[in-house]
């Protein structure tokens, strides 16, 4: 007898881009602590100086929490650009197989545009990761962003090549998509990816003074946003039709909640975007817009969320997939809603609820709203440690030699 270690990652799947994403989304997470809580005059982000100085000179608490979100943002910006490098290894090694040439022609190809949602997402980490850890960054940050703009490009354009490819296959062939089959969201994965590439597009438009910089970050994002938010509405349709007629399919089910990191990504995206516009090209908005479009999102949001809970509860998934026997790398599907929540209900309280003068910043009704947002973003933490345990750690497995 010997013993071998047997891990479920070992049978390897596009959707453990996810395990990067999910990371790479907490990230941002604790970032926003940073966004809100650290005083950043003259540029509308922190970035290393300020950090520093709100650390010195802040009390307790303020340095408490400096503390943690740079350990997060450290950390969990590890893990993302680690299990990104351990994917695209995989593959690499994956498009050698026939199941590589099985999978690119059936339903589940769309899969494999979790790969450039993972690129864009460790991008955005990337820059993160420049503002709160190098000193004297906003002093090239100009020179910067038409890299950043040109790294979003190339990963849309990638994203762009394999939805032709789909959809030139299912609409021109005709026949070769099993509607019976595609009982779930999950053909909104290609939605997603575009909408990464978009909010990452749009980043310049917030942050550069240059107006070429801006107009070019604003064009691209637009016309991104825009393309993901139609491809995610005409995938919705079809997929929801598909529910109504044959259920969720089970393995699928976190699919259903897909569309709250779609519309967290899109509502940034729409804020930047908006602020662009005011900085740049003197557009002003009035001083609720940004409080309508956080709660009109966060509404939507919880919508999916309680539908998708709700399939999720009934058809025992954590029972079958968390639990259980059974494993699923579509599992950590799950992480991208609560990571989405979060940040959007940071958004929803900072930049609506205080920026419309409704609640006093730091106030006892501040703090009971944030709570929220913290404990789903603690709920994700435990969520991804608790899949990559089970699906990364190895289980003993023991195998019978022949007697010889």
């Amino acid at each position: 007898m010997n013993s071998s270690r047997h891990r479920p990652s070992d049978t390897w799947s596009p959707l453990y881009f996810l395990a990067s994403l999910g990371a790479g989304g907490l990230a941002v997470t604790f970032f926003m602590f940073l966004i809100f809580w650290v005083p950043h005059p003259g540029q509308p982000v922190p970035v290393y100086e300020d950090i520093m100085s709100a650390f010195s000179t802040g009390r307790l608490p303020m340095k408490a929490a400096i503390l943690v979100a740079m350990t997060g943002i450290a950390g969990f910006a590890f893990l993302n650009i680690k299990m990104l490098i351990w994917n695209l290894g995989r593959f690499s090694d994956f498009r050698k197989t026939d199941s590589y040439t099985k999978l690119v022609n059936s339903d589940g190809e769309t899969q494999l545009l979790a790969m450039p949602l993972a690129l864009a997402m460790t991008v955005n980490v990337g820059f993160i990761l420049g503002l709160v850890f190098v000193p004297g960054l906003w002093g090239v940050v100009e020179y910067l962003f038409p890299l950043a703009m040109i790294a979003f490009a190339l990963i849309a354009y990638l994203a762009f090549r394999r939805i032709g490819g789909f959809l030139g296959r299912v609409l021109g062939e005709g026949g070769v998509l099993d509607v019976t089959a595609n009982n779930s969201f999950a053909q909104l994965l290609p939605a997603f990816a575009l909408s990464m590439t978009a909010v990452g597009m749009a980043a310049p438009a917030a942050m550069s003074t240059v107006a070429l910089t801006v107009g070019s970050s604003l064009i691209a994002s637009i016309m991104l946003g825009t393309i993901a938010g139609l491809y995610a509405l005409v995938a919705a349709i079809a997929g929801f039709n598909s529910i109504l007629h044959h259920g969720t399919s089970r393995e699928s089910a976190p699919t259903l909640m897909v569309v709250v990191p779609i519309l967290t990504v899109l509502g940034i995206m729409t804020m930047r975007q908006e602020h662009g516009l005011h900085t740049t090209f003197g557009a002003h908005g009035g001083v609720a817009d940004n409080l309508l479009l956080t709660t009109t999102i966060l509404a939507v949001q919880f919508v999916f969320l309680a539908l998708g809970l709700l399939v999720l509860r009934r058809q025992k998934y954590a029972d079958a997939y968390m639990r259980g026997e059974g494993n699923s790398a579509g599992a950590y599907a799950l992480v991208c809603p609560g990571v989405a929540l979060s940040v959007m209900l940071q958004f929803w309280i900072n930049k609506g609820l205080v920026g419309a003068g409704l609640i006093a910043k730091f106030s006892v009704a501040y703090w009971s709203l944030t709570s929220l947002a913290i404990a789903s973003q603690v709920a994700m933490i435990v969520l991804v440690f608790v899949l990559n345990h089970r699906h990364f750690s190895g289980r003993a497995r023991i195998q019978s030699v022949p007697a010889e």
